[in-house]
């Protein structure tokens, strides 16, 4: 094993902070504790209990800036806080794209009663799930496959992936809110 012929160094709090701090700035997705360690921190002698150390000394000097460093589901990043996005929309060139209610009531589901299978989607909403519907929730990195269901014609189960946790700035599917009962739609 490699890791095993590297002699890890040392490292002083200031240097550690500054190479996470980095490394976060950086990174073109949210970083664990596991991949800083693995991937930026390799040559060091540094612990899990540390680095989170570090991470929360960095959140606490993001606090209420323009800047907070969050943690999502595959670990933690910087973002701009919620109650800035509508002023600083326009800078962002690429337009969100639109979503069909077709497409969120499908993704809505899997999120909520996953694993799922297609047929028992098309039950809860009345209508067919069309291909194209799952290949863009596929294609998006927001629902997965998770095996398939033991029932004659063995459907394929689906349920929501990291990436999707992290799209919406949650850590797990606890942090969704909580479904209205039905009868609040039929009044």
């Amino acid at each position: 094993m490699i890791t095993d012929k590297i002699r890890h160094k040392d490292i002083d709090d200031t240097k550690l902070q500054r190479l996470v701090e980095a490394a976060l700035f950086i990174a073109d997705k949210p970083l664990s504790v596991q991949l800083l360690k693995r991937d930026f921190l390799i040559e060091y002698r540094v612990s899990n209990l540390r680095i989170r150390d570090i991470i929360i000394a960095i959140q606490a000097q993001y606090k209420g800036r323009g800047v907070e460093l969050n943690k999502v589901a595959s670990g933690y990043r910087f973002q701009t806080p919620a109650e800035l996005s509508d002023d600083l929309a326009h800078l962002y060139k690429e337009k969100a794209p639109k979503y069909s209610r077709a497409i969120l009531e499908t993704l809505a589901l899997i999120a909520y009663k996953q694993p799922i299978t297609r047929g028992e989607i098309e039950d809860i909403r009345g209508v067919a799930v069309s291909s194209q519907i799952i290949k863009t929730l596929t294609d998006r990195n927001w629902i997965k496959t998770v095996g398939q269901k033991e029932v004659p014609g063995r459907p394929v189960l689906y349920a929501s992936t990291q990436e999707f946790l992290d799209y919406f700035s949650l850590t797990s599917l606890d942090q969704l809110p909580a479904l209205m009962p039905m009868e609040d739609f039929t009044s």
